[in-house]
């Protein structure tokens, strides 16, 4: 009979708070192996070491380890005391750092979770910010837009993509949806709140010549209706009537840098 396949391994990782330090080493410890049968398991926010004791009983009879980055004494020693008994191999990520730390600087660390977190706080926030964005762009994910700090509309080339990777940049979660005269508006775009969805419009003139240079740029494609004046009117009057009719707020972009719409849509937002 041949061999079973053994379970994969599962890598549990406990933390006081997002985890993301541990996490961070662990994939890089992973990044070492050709195809590793294994998966991450995040526990995060644990404050408590009956909480902590509750996670490690959990894992009794499985294929498993832990990673922590537990501060809190109690936590760490509810979460290695436990481990013992189940026979789960542990590594404590910070433990000896801050060990060896405290003993050159002559200082006893707070043992406050999160620290690392709130000091870099700006910068998470921006890189979820701006994967949010890359991920909601041009009408994706419509299932999600309630997650969004903001939802731009307008229709083609009136700067809706990059004025969300500019304000992305600030932490802000943006996402941007396509008004189209012949495609139905999103049921999800119109559930928004009001004050979540901001228009952006321009004049034809303006707009025809933006979409004459994309087209240009494209090798003179074949989209007639695209740079089509009658056409451009029709779908800015279907945009602009929708905006009004929903009560959205919106902003005339047609002369304005990336920035100028940017500062507007922060200050709509209260930002």
């Amino acid at each position: 009979m041949g061999k079973a396949k053994q379970q994969n391994l599962s890598i549990v990782v406990i933390s006081g708070a997002t985890g993301r330090t541990a996490t961070q080493v662990v994939k890089s410890a992973l990044a070492q192996f050709d195809d590793p049968s294994a998966r991450i398991v995040k526990k995060t926010n644990v404050r408590s070491a009956k909480e902590a004791t509750r996670i490690i009983r959990s894992l009794a009879g499985r294929r498993a380890v832990i990673c922590h980055s537990l501060v809190n004494p109690k936590v760490r020693d509810a979460v290695l005391a436990e481990a013992r008994r189940q026979d789960i191999p542990t590594v404590d990520i910070l433990g000896r750092v801050v060990a060896m730390l405290s003993d050159h600087l002559g200082t006893q660390p707070h043992r406050e979770p999160g620290l690392s977190y709130k000091h870099q706080k700006d910068y998470f926030d921006r890189i979820d910010a701006i994967s949010f964005t890359l991920y909601h762009d041009d009408g994706a994910r419509l299932d999600e837009l309630s997650d969004a700090d903001v939802v731009l509309v307008g229709v083609s080339r009136v700067s809706k993509s990059v004025t969300c990777f500019y304000i992305g940049y600030r932490g802000v979660r943006a996402a941007n949806v396509p008004l189209i005269p012949t495609l139905e508006v999103p049921r999800q775009l119109l559930k928004l709140p009001n004050k979540s969805v901001i228009g952006l419009t321009v004049n034809p003139n303006r707009l025809l010549a933006v979409r004459e240079a994309r087209r240009q740029a494209m090798g003179n494609a074949p989209l007639e209706s695209y740079i089509d004046r009658r056409e451009i009117r029709r779908e800015l009057h279907f945009a602009e009537a929708l905006m009004d009719k929903q009560g959205w707020r919106h902003i005339d972009v047609s002369y304005m840098s990336i920035e100028e719409v940017a500062s507007n849509v922060l200050r709509m937002i209260g930002i």
